[in-house]
């Protein structure tokens, strides 16, 4: 009776050569899904970190003529700042409120589209490893009743490391999905709640803007 490596490195090199390619593929695609988390872990923690000295400084009700440097606030000032300076004298208080916030708005946006960028393929990878290898362990399932049909023996011992080699896929499929699909919920919601923390600031940065306006128009007559 041949002596079977059931270890997961056996279990790997002993799989037909579909199998495997299903369980490199899977791998690999868990390994991208991990750079990624890692990378939007790291990305999103600045982003709110930038987000709380923003809306310090608008709580504060100053600073927004200073729009220089990368990140999210520097983006929702600079669009903010173009629209204060491009003024109107016919515009009404409400009509500039509106502006500004609409132009800080879409470079919020713009941002935040950045930071969603590569999250799709999170949910990809969470809803279809599982399928992935629910392929690889049919077809390595199906080789191995091949293989005891030729061989006349149905034995426990002869079918059960087939049957091993081919459920290691739909393992490493579900491996592959389970974080990833935790991740996505994760970073979406993280994104969600920047989103609207935001979106406030914005419509508090917009009224302070517009009595700044006010108060310069009036200072001028």
């Amino acid at each position: 009776m041949p002596n079977h490596d059931l270890s997961v490195v056996g279990l790997f090199l002993a799989a037909d050569p579909v199998v495997k390619g299903v369980m490199v593929l899977l791998l690999l695609a868990s390994a991208a899904c991990w750079a990624i988390v890692l990378e939007k872990t790291v990305v999103l923690a600045r982003a709110n970190a930038q987000a709380r000295r923003f809306e310090t400084a608008v709580a504060d009700g100053g600073g927004f003529e200073e729009a220089d440097g990368p990140g999210l606030p520097a983006a929702i000032l600079a669009a903010g700042r173009h629209e204060w300076h491009d003024h109107d004298a016919n515009e009404t208080r409400a009509e500039l409120r509106e502006r500004l916030e609409r132009a800080m708005r879409v470079a919020l946006l713009e941002e935040l589209r950045r930071l969603d960028a590569h999250l799709p393929v999170l949910a990809t990878v969470g809803s279809s490893a599982p399928f992935v290898g629910l392929f690889g362990t049919v077809w390595g399932i199906m080789h191995s009743f091949t293989s005891i049909a030729a061989s006349n023996d149905t034995s426990l011992a002869v079918v059960a490391p087939g049957i091993a080699e081919a459920l290691f896929a739909t393992a490493i499929g579900l491996v592959a999905a389970i974080p990833a699909v935790v991740a996505y919920n994760k970073l979406t919601s993280d994104l969600g709640r920047l989103s609207q923390r935001l979106s406030v600031a914005v419509g508090r940065l917009a009224g302070h803007m517009v009595r700044t306006r006010a108060r310069h128009l009036k200072a001028a007559e």
